[in-house]
């Protein structure tokens, strides 16, 4: 049977999915509706007005909420799903120490000045520009304004980017960068050394004097609030973040967890030893350290100080605070990790959530389920490979998996 044009018309209209422009108006509204908010942050109307006419929202962005649609997880990032070796990859690290040390001499001056007045190594903060955006060569593919806005509007974390979202209108009233230049990572981070909003409010220093804090475009200020930022977060000045050691053979690996802290000295007793012969002052051996074994009882083992967890609030992975401390050394010693990384193989997420499950089930895990082998996931795996008579080594493996599976 041959239907007339009109209902085959109608039948396709039925059928069509619902334009954008429906979802677009819900999310137009609400932007509107933060208009006192930013008033009362000093953005003014004309700025509002300006950033927001044409915004919209951009529902690619992974860790949204969307109706209909299964919940998105932040994208895996590569500190939690490579292997120590492809993450602190020496073809990188070596790259990355030869221009931090082209640019140890080219802003000698405010790196100075900057180590006098914040007691954070130039070595340090040039390290944490060059994992971040490659010294300014990496391009930050996001428009800033629309990741805070989506992200507020549809995100997991809607409280906290609202927030963000004001003060980046309040940002680009202040006519520090414009709309073009402020560009960020996925999750709203800007800037040469990669700030929140907030954060920039938070520890934004003007180091070069011109009257403004410009994260974008000048490397004093950036770098100087880099520096800020660590020491608003508890950083020792002429502390080392870590110190390489030869872990002894019959180590405990489940003690590798921040709340396990001794001074370094006893740990020495122990049987840790420094690697390369390296001696350690009265002063060094008095400070606290946990144990770092980020390959659990494979590849190389540390004695983390304060300032290791300082720099973990940069970003809250073992393996950022690694590169970044590993780079800044590498700026000044030519020499790689004594300790070669092993061959060992990184589980899935998933698989590696499923053992935080069972290990919460049976009370060896109190953290989160996020898929990640952190400390204390090792620490607890090595907990249960005791309980279940495997080799402890703290390590997220496929005999571990097979083994949890087999007790259920």
């Amino acid at each position: 049977m041959k239907w007339p044009a009109t209902i085959v018309a109608f039948a396709v209209l039925l059928c069509a999915p619902l334009p954008a422009f429906a979802a677009d108006a819900a999310f137009t509204q609400f932007i509107a509706s933060l208009w006192p908010e930013a008033k009362a942050a000093g953005v003014s109307r004309e700025t509002f007005d300006r950033e927001t006419r044409s915004l919209e929202p951009d529902y690619k962005l992974p860790d949204l909420l969307l109706p209909g649609r299964p919940a998105t997880g932040a994208p895996s990032q590569a500190e939690f799903v490579q292997v120590p070796a492809d993450y602190v990859r020496e073809a990188s690290i070596a790259r990355l120490a030869g221009e931090g040390q082209r640019l140890l001499q080219k802003y000698r001056s405010s790196l100075d000045a900057i180590e006098k007045r914040f007691g954070v190594p130039a070595t340090v903060v040039l390290a944490i520009w060059g994992r971040e955006t490659d010294y300014g060569r990496y391009s930050l593919p996001y428009d800033t304004l629309r990741v805070v806005a989506t992200q507020a509007y549809v995100g997991r974390r809607k409280d906290q980017y609202r927030n963000e979202f004001i003060l980046s209108l309040k940002i680009l009233g202040e006519g520090v960068v414009t709309r073009k230049d402020m560009r960020s990572s996925w999750a709203g981070a800007t800037g040469l050394t990669q700030f929140l909003p907030s954060e920039y409010y938070k520890h934004g220093v003007d180091f070069d004097g011109d009257g403004r804090i410009d994260i974008w475009h000048s490397v004093p200020d950036a770098l100087a609030s880099a520096a800020q930022q660590l020491v608003n977060k508890g950083w020792q000045s002429g502390l080392r973040w870590a110190y390489e050691v030869q872990a002894p053979a019959k180590v405990d690996c489940t003690t590798g967890v921040p709340e396990v802290t001794k001074p370094i000295g006893q740990w020495l007793r122990e049987g840790f030893v420094p690697v390369r012969g390296q001696k350690l002052g009265a002063a060094e051996q008095a400070q606290q350290a946990s144990l770092l074994q980020p390959e659990g009882i494979y590849g190389p083992s540390f004695l983390t100080t304060r300032n290791y967890f300082v720099i973990k609030e940069y970003n809250f992975s073992d393996l950022y605070v690694l590169f970044v401390g590993h780079l800044s050394d590498r700026m000044t010693s030519p020499l790689p990790f004594a300790t070669p990384w092993s061959a060992s193989k990184q589980l899935r997420t998933k698989d590696v959530e499923t053992m935080q499950r069972e290990l919460t089930r049976i009370g060896l895990y109190k953290d989160k389920i996020d898929g990640k082998a952190g400390m204390q996931t090792r620490a607890a795996l090595g907990a249960y490979q005791k309980s279940a008579g495997l080799k402890v080594d703290c390590w997220p493996s496929e005999e571990v998996l097979r083994s949890m599976h087999g007790q259920r």
